[in-house]
């Protein structure tokens, strides 16, 4: 009998330099990117809480589309959510938290 092994969930080429991003703003970065059906992260700062998704900005918009998982847990989600693109994304975040 084989057994099946789940393969590592892909990240997003950006992912670690979004990340950094965010902590160098003073955020709190928890990283769920390997749960299927979710977000890619959670960050966190001044008491609120984002579920963000993190696409590739540099792709083509065919290739920054939320999956079907993604798009059901955004549905569903009863919090503040972001889908994060690129650094200057992480900034805009920021800077409208802090107004």
């Amino acid at each position: 009998m084989a057994l099946s092994m789940r393969r590592a969930a892909r990240i997003d080429a950006n992912q670690n330099e979004i990340v950094a991003a965010f902590r160098s703003l003073g955020w709190s970065v928890l990283i769920i990117s390997q749960l299927k059906n979710c977000c890619d992260i959670f960050a966190a700062k001044n008491g609120a809480t984002y579920a963000i998704e993190i696409k590739d900005g540099t792709k083509p918009p065919s290739g920054q589309k939320l999956t079907t998982g993604e798009m059901a847990f955004f549905e569903s989600w009863r919090g503040k959510s972001a889908i994060v693109r690129s650094v200057d994304d992480v900034i805009l975040l920021n800077n409208a938290l802090e107004m």
